[in-house]
């Protein structure tokens, strides 16, 4: 766990490692089931794809939501890893409610439960990586959780297929396994996880989610915010990818070799594009993840083949690489100390309310005009918010925070 290294050669901390882990186990758990939803759902439970696109962007908007108040909790308290703990836990707790299901109502709830747990963690689980990491290592830090969390989301899809194939195509079946990981995760929070003394504590906002807080993220972190929500909303929901490979003829047993693909690119994009960040201006990685974002929705859009399909869904996954990490630095570092999660919380719900448009419009004009048309869409609003990064920052200013 100790030899994980910046660009420079200095050592990453070993609690960004542990936490990095912690999102490996829950991702191959998570993506098992997420890579084969969609297809379950449309094929097994007769659900269309507005349906689809309605039940995804409920679930990621509710997870994203919650961030802004499991984000100020940790801020009020001092505390991060409670929180963390009983966001992963609560994710663990939900998977054996994926097999059991007899309805897309079911499934929904299984959903929202899932990505509440998601939800909880999340901007506590940043939050404590930035108050860890020291400013000049937080690029190399975000990018590194980021890929190890992004390996478990190659691996899941790779053990779902493994398991479509061993047990004939029985999603059911397949499914219950996604629960061990979940546990492993749980264990490693409890065991190996530590909080830095006298961290989040030491100068806690009161009340953390007043006008005043707000207006003390400063005008720096709404930019970033508000570039991230635009992001989001031309990005919109991954079920898309898988859907559109059903639409191009990939047989069900296959389909997770989609969210294989996109998460194998991101795993090995994000901690050097992290690393990047660090020594250069954070703008121009951004940049470079919106124009890839555009080609990937347009090379979607245009997929005739299952060769066209394959890089579409590696540019994907590279744009991710470049962006998910590279914000959070951003975050991190606009935000004061003792505001942290309440601005990682505050990203991530307008980041969630983008997410539930896009996830609605897109399954709303896959119904309606055909596969492509939600890239379409996507690469008009990635072109669109390529220019508005020359308006943030070129790294946070409040690195010292």
């Amino acid at each position: 766990m100790a030899g994980a290294r910046d660009a420079g050669g200095r050592a990453i901390p070993r609690g960004v490692v542990v936490l990095g882990l912690v999102s490996l186990f829950t991702d191959l758990g998570s993506e098992m089931v997420h890579s084969l939803l969609p297809v379950f759902m449309v094929g097994t439970l007769g659900a269309s794809a507005l349906l689809v696109g309605l039940v995804d962007g409920l679930a990621e908007a509710l997870a994203l939501a919650t961030k802004v108040f499991s984000g100020w909790i940790s801020d009020a308290v001092g505390r991060r890893k409670p929180l963390v703990l009983l966001g992963y836990g609560l994710a663990a707790a939900t998977k054996p409610l994926f097999p059991l299901a007899g309805s897309v109502a079911w499934v929904l709830g299984a959903r929202l439960l899932d990505r509440l747990g998601k939800g909880i963690r999340g901007a506590p689980r940043d939050a404590l990586v930035a108050d860890i990491t020291p400013p000049q290592l937080r690029g190399a830090a975000y990018g590194l959780r980021q890929s190890m969390d992004t390996l478990g989301a190659v691996l899941g899809p790779l053990a779902a297929v493994g398991l479509m194939l061993a047990f004939a195509g029985d999603v059911r079946t397949v499914l219950w396994f996604a629960v061990l990981p979940g546990v492993v995760a749980v264990a490693l929070i409890v065991f190996l996880v530590r909080e830095p003394e006298g961290g989040a504590a030491s100068a806690r906002p009161r009340p953390p989610l007043s006008r005043e807080a707000l207006a003390r993220l400063g005008e720096d972190f709404w930019r970033i915010a508000a570039v991230g929500a635009l992001l989001a909303l031309a990005r919109g929901s991954e079920a898309f990818l898988v859907l559109r490979a059903s639409s191009l003829g990939v047989d069900d047993a296959w389909v997770p070799l989609v969210m294989v693909g996109m998460s194998l690119a991101y795993t090995v994009v994000a901690w050097p594009a992290g690393r990047w960040a660090d020594q250069a201006d954070r703008r121009l990685v951004l940049a470079a993840g919106l124009a890839l974002l555009c080609g990937a929705d347009l090379v979607l859009a245009l997929a005739d083949g299952r060769g066209a399909l394959a890089l579409g869904v590696v540019l994907w996954g590279a744009h991710m690489g470049l962006t998910q990490g590279v914000f959070s630095a951003l975050v991190a570092d606009a935000a004061p100390g003792p505001l942290r999660g309440t601005a990682f919380g505050m990203f991530h719900l307008l980041s969630g309310v983008a997410i539930l448009a896009a996830g609605m419009a897109a399954g709303l004009a896959m119904d309606r005009y055909g596969a492509p048309a939600p890239f379409w869409i996507g690469a008009a609003l990635a072109a669109l918010a390529l220019p508005l990064v020359a308006l943030l920052p070129a790294r946070g200013s409040r690195t010292g925070g």
